[in-house]
């Protein structure tokens, strides 16, 4: 709670200070997951190049838009390849292949947010984003714990239902409407409704596709950095997949701001 108190409370004082927050979630997001990746594969993604660049990427987002995050991001993977050729060439593929994946599954994603926040209501722009992802998580688990009987993806992540989809699903769209009629400049209810259905879709295919990952390489958690809740990774895994569909929804609803 006095973490997202802080970065909260950093959107609204400098706008800087928050893209510096999304640059360190990215780089120790990155840190997880090339670290899991080793440890469980044996796959050795170039940390360096992707922290470096998945920087920039954030940083371009912001500064330059759209046009700076792809440039950013083609950059960084040209720089996952050339780093890897330092070191014998056995793996070579499955390396750079894991560090191209990081850089648009971490850093790339990130972006949206900081473009989000380039607006000049950006700020409510975030928040939006924020609050919906959270509520939408909300709303998946209280429904899901009191009512869940139907298994959403068994496979995948057993403790889903379709229960608590549905109240992904109806959390998102009240705070959607709330969120565009008094949050967002020119917003109206309506499309809060939609953007709230685009969230609860998104935040649970980032929660399963996590949950894929995780699978696939036999952990509970990505890290251990909050107790309780596993590493930034676990925390990311429904605001990053969710990110471009709020930054594209809200341009196409009320302009880029």
């Amino acid at each position: 709670m006095g973490l997202g108190a802080v970065i909260v409370a950093s959107l609204f004082i400098v706008k800087a200070v928050f893209i510096g927050v999304i640059v360190v979630a990215v780089v120790v997001g990155l840190w997880e997951l090339t670290s899991r990746l080793d440890e469980k594969k044996g796959i050795k993604a170039p940390l360096i190049p992707l922290a470096v660049g998945g920087a920039a990427m954030v940083v371009a987002g912001y500064v330059r838009g759209a046009e700076g995050a792809w440039v950013a991001t083609a950059l960084t993977a040209l720089a996952v390849l050339a780093w890897r050729m330092t070191e014998p060439p056995e793996g070579y593929l499955k390396d750079v292949t894991a560090g191209v994946f990081a850089a648009f599954y971490v850093p790339f994603l990130a972006t949206f947010v900081a473009m989000m926040l380039k607006a000049d209501d950006g700020a409510q722009r975030v928040l939006t984003f924020l609050v919906l992802t959270i509520v939408s998580d909300t709303g998946a688990y209280a429904i899901g714990w009191r009512f869940g009987s139907h298994k959403l993806a068994p496979r995948i992540s057993p403790g889903k239902t379709r229960e608590g989809l549905l109240g992904a699903v109806g959390f998102a769209m009240a705070a959607g409407a709330l969120c565009m009629q008094f949050l967002i400049e020119d917003g109206t209810w309506w499309q809060g409704l939609l953007l709230g259905l685009a969230v609860a879709a998104s935040a649970t295919l980032g929660d399963l596709g996590e949950s894929m990952i995780k699978r696939d390489l036999g952990i509970k958690d990505m890290g251990t950095l909050l107790p309780g809740h596993g590493g930034i990774m676990d925390r990311l895994d429904s605001l990053l997949p969710t990110a471009p569909v709020v930054w594209l929804l809200l341009v196409v609803f009320v302009g880029s701001g």
